[in-house]
C-alpha cells in the first residue's frame, strides 16, 4: 500500500508538472528528427570554376554533379573564392589542366571537390596525370578538428556560460535577493545591467581561459589574431550570459533551467556550420542564422582558419551585439511578473 501511494505521488506531479513531460516525451523525439534531417541530407554539390578552359576540353569533361562557372581570369575565380562563391578553380596551360587551386577552409569540402575532378576528367585522353593543388586558405594536412574546432570552441564558452548564467540568475531570484533589490529604488534596467556586469566578470575569465587553453594548449589551428578570437568568445559568451538570466525568469528551479538545453542548445549545436547547411533541406536551414552561434562560428572561422581581420568579422559581431540588447530589453521585460511598473 505505501509503495503504491508513492506511485501514485509521483505519476500525479509529474501529470502536474506538463513541462517536464514535454521534454520526457517530446525533446527525445524532436531531436531525433533534427538528426535524422541533418545527417540524411543531400550530398554535397561542389562548386567548381574553370579558367580559360577550351572549348575542346570542356566538352569532354564530365560536368555532372557540380555546379560549374567559367572565368576569363585566374583573378576573378580568387576573388570568388576566397568569398566563398565557389570551392575552387581549376587553371589550363594551353590544351592541358595546369592545376587546382581550392579555397581550402573545409577538409570536407575539399574532399569533394577532388573527388568530383577525378571523376570529371575520366573521359580525358590521354590522363592529365599528377597535377599540382594549391590551397588559399589551409592545407592538404589541415584536419576536420581544425574546421569543426572553431564551432567547438564558441559552443563550449555558449553552453556553460548559458548554464551557470541561468541557474545562479535563478538562485538569486529564489532566495529572495532579486525580491528585495526590486522593492529598492533601484530601476529594472539598472539591475538588468548590473548583474550582466557582475557575471559578465566571470565571464570574461571563462571564455579567455576557453580560448587560450583550445588554442596554445590542443594546438587549434590559428592562422589570425587571438585578440580577435578573444573578442568573439567574449560577444558571444555576453549573449549566452543575457539569455541564461533571461530564460532563468521562465524557470522555478534548477531542473527546469536545464530543461531549456534541448530547445536553446542543440539546434545551435547543428546549424553552426558543424553541419555544410548547403546539404540541408531549405526549409530546415533557416534556422542558423536566428541562433547567436551561427554567427560567432563564422566569425571564428574566419579569424582561425583563413586568417582575415576586423573586416571579415565586423557584420558577426553586430549581429552578436544585437542579441545581446534584445536580450537585455526582454530580462527588463521579464522583470515585470514580479514587480509593476
Amino acid at each position: 500500500m505505501r509503495i503504491r501511494a508513492l506511485v501514485i505521488r509521483i505519476i500525479r506531479q509529474f501529470l502536474r508538472d506538463r513541462r517536464t513531460l514535454a521534454m520526457m516525451l517530446v525533446a527525445p523525439l524532436l531531436i531525433l528528427t533534427m538528426l535524422h534531417l541533418v545527417f540524411n541530407g543531400e550530398n554535397y554539390i561542389p562548386k567548381v570554376g574553370f579558367v580559360d578552359a577550351p572549348a575542346v576540353i570542356m566538352e569532354k569533361l564530365d560536368l555532372e554533379d557540380a555546379t560549374v562557372k567559367e572565368y576569363d581570369s585566374a583573378k576573378m575565380a580568387k576573388e570568388d573564392a576566397l568569398v566563398r562563391e565557389i570551392d575552387g578553380y581549376i587553371t589550363f596551360n594551353g590544351p592541358m589542366i595546369d592545376k587546382i587551386v581550392l579555397e581550402g577552409s573545409d577538409p570536407s569540402v575539399n574532399g569533394a571537390v577532388m573527388k568530383w575532378f577525378q571523376q570529371a576528367t575520366k573521359p580525358l585522353t590521354p590522363s592529365q596525370g599528377d597535377l599540382a593543388v594549391d590551397y588559399l586558405h589551409g592545407s592538404e594536412d589541415m584536419g576536420q578538428f581544425d574546421y569543426f574546432g572553431p564551432v567547438l570552441l564558441g559552443f563550449f564558452a555558449f553552453f556553460f556560460v548559458f548554464i551557470i548564467s541561468g541557474i545562479s540568475f535563478l538562485r538569486e531570484r529564489t532566495s529572495g535577493t532579486l525580491e528585495k533589490l526590486l522593492s529598492s529604488p533601484l530601476r529594472k534596467w539598472e539591475i538588468v545591467v548590473g548583474y550582466v556586469l557582475g557575471f559578465g566578470l566571470f565571464t570574461m575569465l571563462q571564455a579567455t581561459l576557453i580560448a587560450w587553453y583550445a588554442i596554445y594548449v590542443l594546438g587549434m589551428l590559428m592562422e589570425g589574431s587571438f585578440i580577435y578570437v578573444l573578442m568573439i568568445t567574449l560577444m558571444l559568451s555576453m549573449t549566452a550570459l543575457t539569455l541564461g538570466t533571461l530564460l532563468s525568469a521562465f524557470a522555478n528551479n534548477e531542473f527546469q533551467m536545464i530543461q531549456f538545453i534541448p530547445i536553446i542548445i542543440v539546434p545551435q549545436f547543428f546549424f553552426s556550420g558543424l553541419i555544410n547547411l548547403d546539404t540541408i533541406s531549405d526549409w530546415l536551414s533557416w534556422l542558423g542564422p536566428i541562433t547567436p552561434l551561427y554567427y560567432a562560428a563564422e566569425a571564428l572561422r574566419d579569424i582561425m582558419v583563413r586568417g582575415y581581420g576586423w573586416d571579415a568579422i565586423y557584420g558577426n559581431m553586430l549581429m552578436l551585439a544585437g542579441f545581446s540588447a534584445l536580450f537585455i530589453f526582454l530580462n527588463i521585460l521579464a522583470l515585470r511578473k514580479h514587480r509593476a511598473v
